[in-house]
């Protein structure tokens, strides 16, 4: 990881500079491992050019988690804004998510994940073995739904 520039200037937009008339720094990055260019915009001084590439690498990082969590769990919406309240819709979409996918693994199921959980979804209340619902589904007896 090795930064390649450091400048300090202005946007040179007019209506840029009407919206950000301070001064920025400009911090530019070669990731070796994509073999990418990168530059870096920030209104942080204080901290070495090494220390911004990092801290916008470990944001990237969190923006892919975010990225995974919106395909993966299928929230739809949050039912409460507080931290807790979206902390905990999270934790328990991520406990679903988890059991399920090792069933798939290790039951070498075929169907997507969220076809499974649709399955399981609109069977809840069956009494029916897990195994056999999708035996079930898998067997052509009920259809799996199409999203």
């Amino acid at each position: 990881m090795g930064c390649a520039a450091n400048q300090i200037g202005r946007l040179a937009t007019a209506a840029s500079f009407r919206n950000c008339p301070d001064k920025l720094r400009s911090v530019g990055f070669h990731d070796a491992e994509t073999d990418w260019l990168l530059t870096f915009i920030t209104d942080q001084f204080t901290l070495p050019a090494l220390t911004v590439c990092q801290l916008y690498r470990q944001r990237w990082q969190v923006e892919l988690f975010f990225k995974w969590i919106k395909q993966h769990l299928r929230i739809r919406s949050f039912y409460g804004t507080s931290a807790n309240a979206v902390k905990t819709q999270v934790w328990i979409a991520i406990c679903v998510y988890v059991p399920v996918a090792i069933l798939r693994k290790e039951l070498k199921i075929p169907h997507s994940l969220h076809s499974i959980l649709q399955v399981l979804s609109l069977n809840a209340f069956t009494k029916v073995s897990i195994l056999q619902l999708l035996a079930d589904h898998s067997n052509g007896t009920q259809p799996i739904p199409d999203v």
